[in-house]
């Protein structure tokens, strides 16, 4: 039997944001065939502001981790309001973090466990967690500390 997502996210007691609408020309999510692409995220809390800070510089390691937390937790209401259900995913397949960072900083997959430690709380570890990449970047839109992206298989209607 497959797991109930949206049964493991309310285990969680934590609470999603509300879904971003776009700040450029580009689609939040692309669904094609059985995939489903999402576009980069940021850290939007409940109130709808951005977490924002450069890692190694404004905020420290566990702040950063935090905020890639809530952008798996953006990514997962971009999922729900969108899809209706946390339960149309089959699996991560993919993940990309992109971490705004000082250029002596070297943890970033440290800093990108924060969501892929969500999405396998979410879907488990075996369909939770896909392949990924982490990487540092000298700066992200808004100042924001990470943005990822994820691509996600979806079962078949």
């Amino acid at each position: 039997m497959t797991q109930n997502a949206d049964v493991q996210f309310e285990k969680l007691g934590l609470s999603l944001p509300p879904a971003p609408a776009p700040k450029g020309v580009y689609k939040p999510y692309v669904i094609d065939g059985k995939y489903l692409y999402l576009s980069g995220h940021g850290p939007v809390q409940d109130d709808a502001s951005l977490i924002i800070g450069r890692i190694g510089r404004d905020i420290d390691m566990e702040a950063g981790k935090d905020a890639a937390r809530q952008v798996g937790l953006t990514m997962l209401s971009t999922i729900k309001t969108n899809l209706g259900s946390l339960n149309k995913i089959k699996r991560v397949i993919k993940v990309l973090g992109m971490v705004n960072c000082t250029e002596d900083f070297e943890r970033h997959p440290y800093i990108i466990n924060g969501c892929s430690e969500l999405f396998a709380a979410v879907w488990g570890t075996e369909n939770g967690i896909g392949t990924r990449s982490a990487v540092g970047f000298g700066s992200l839109p808004d100042n924001i500390p990470v943005e990822i992206e994820a691509l996600f298989e979806l079962y078949e209607d």
